[in-house]
């Protein structure tokens, strides 16, 4: 990683803030850190060290974004890997949704990456290299969890999303990757922080540890693949869940209803 510039939003905490210290101490040639909260954002900056950049930035701005590719290119000269990594989780099944609801999920976790990719891949197509990391969810590919309804609905969009921007530059731009990223329930506070509350990840017994995802992305860097689940067993599921006859008789036994649910 030593001639990277890598930029990562939502990395004042969680994923985005471990994963900035795996790759700062994997030699990254200037990582720049994207979020909102501006006390937070420093810290994580302290503590990766002189190869970092902290610009406050809300994902769901446009704008904020497009600074953030300018502020990267300014100190860098270069951006070679974009994780975006910023979301949002929601505390509501389908029925109880509202219009509001709806698009907070979709203006946090799709038009954010929307944004990201389309604020980069200038940079990239010129460069013809490049590298674009999404950390979607496994709710993305399987929705395990109603109370996750609109943000399980929100990560397969960005899914489609990622899929078809990667068969759109495969012909023309072979060097640049492609990548999505689909853990499980992780140790961070992404469901307290949940629209509207909900249960803290940290304590459910089936939580990946934050540093194993972060590591895991770290490795999707140095050698990118298209999809990444972040533990064998959430593809050993899918692979079960599109293979089987109905669906549904998968979804109405164990180890589904347990499954990780980030």
């Amino acid at each position: 990683m030593n001639d990277k510039v890598i930029v990562i939003t939502g990395a004042s905490a969680g994923i985005g803030a471990a994963l900035a210290e795996v790759v700062a101490a994997r030699g990254a040639k200037g990582v720049v850190l994207a979020a909102r909260r501006q006390d937070e954002l420093a810290v994580v900056a302290t503590r990766v060290g002189g190869s970092a950049l902290a610009v406050v930035t809300d994902v769901t701005r446009r704008g904020d974004i497009e600074q953030l590719r300018d502020r990267a290119l300014e100190r860098f000269g270069q951006i070679d890997v974009w994780i975006g990594n910023a979301g949002r989780g929601i505390t509501r099944s389908v029925t109880e949704l509202t219009d509001a609801d709806l698009d907070d999920m979709i203006t946090t976790n799709v038009k954010s990456v929307l944004y990201g990719i389309q604020a980069v891949m200038p940079h990239f197509r010129a460069r013809g290299t490049g590298h674009l990391i999404t950390v979607s969810s496994m709710l993305g590919r399987i929705s395990m969890a109603p109370i996750r309804s609109a943000y399980s609905a929100a990560k397969s969009a960005v899914n489609s999303l990622m899929t078809s921007l990667r068969l759109e530059l495969k012909g023309e731009f072979p060097q640049i990757h492609v990548s999505t990223v689909m853990p499980g329930v992780v140790a961070t506070s992404f469901g307290s922080n949940a629209l509207h509350g909900g249960p803290d990840s940290r304590m459910m017994p089936s939580a990946q540890p934050v540093g194993e995802v972060a590591q895991a992305i770290a490795n999707l860097i140095e050698h990118p693949r298209a999809e990444l689940y972040t533990r064998p067993e959430l593809a050993q599921l899918a692979a079960r869940y599109f293979s089987a006859d109905d669906v549904a008789t998968i979804e109405a036994g164990p180890p589904f209803a347990m499954m990780p649910r980030r």
